[in-house]
């Protein structure tokens, strides 16, 4: 097997990525960094992103989470089980439990992967002042570790 470069970046067409200018994750050796995501329509322009399921804070979580899966999925994971940690950052204190749901859906510990177990470390904050984009409701950040390099 060939040595992989140091450091792998993943984009994606996210137009806040082209915007500022950074990678949707990072994998240096066995470990993905997945940057903060959220439920940004990847097919909005630069100049004017769009959210999806405005004002619906389990979908967006849903969203950005299944974009954090494909992103470790890009570089190499596989997928879910990789998920060792998750930073979920909410912009109102009422979405605290939609956004619980949603993380539980798709990463809850109660759920089966296909080659590893699901469930992560995971921290919830209520930020003070939102996002770059008021429709957004739920940022999420994800560590992973790849098993294989």
């Amino acid at each position: 097997m060939a040595p992989q470069p140091a450091k792998t970046g993943f984009a994606t067409s996210s137009p806040y990525e082209e915007k500022i200018g950074y990678y949707r994750a990072i994998r240096n050796g066995n470990q993905i960094f997945v940057s903060g995501t959220t439920s940004v329509d990847p097919r909005s322009p630069a100049n004017a992103p769009q959210i999806l399921h405005p004002e619906d804070a389990k979908q967006q979580t849903r969203v950005a989470l299944e974009e954090c899966i494909r992103a470790i999925q890009g570089l190499g994971g596989k997928g879910p089980e990789d998920i060792v940690r998750v930073k979920m950052f909410v912009s109102r204190h009422e979405d605290c439990e939609a956004v619980g749901q949603g993380f539980s859906e798709i990463l809850g510990k109660h759920n089966r992967g296909g080659d590893g177990m699901i469930g992560a470390a995971a921290t919830m904050i209520v930020v003070n002042g939102g996002f770059i984009n008021k429709g957004m409701l739920v940022e999420i950040e994800v560590d992973a570790i790849v098993e294989h390099i």
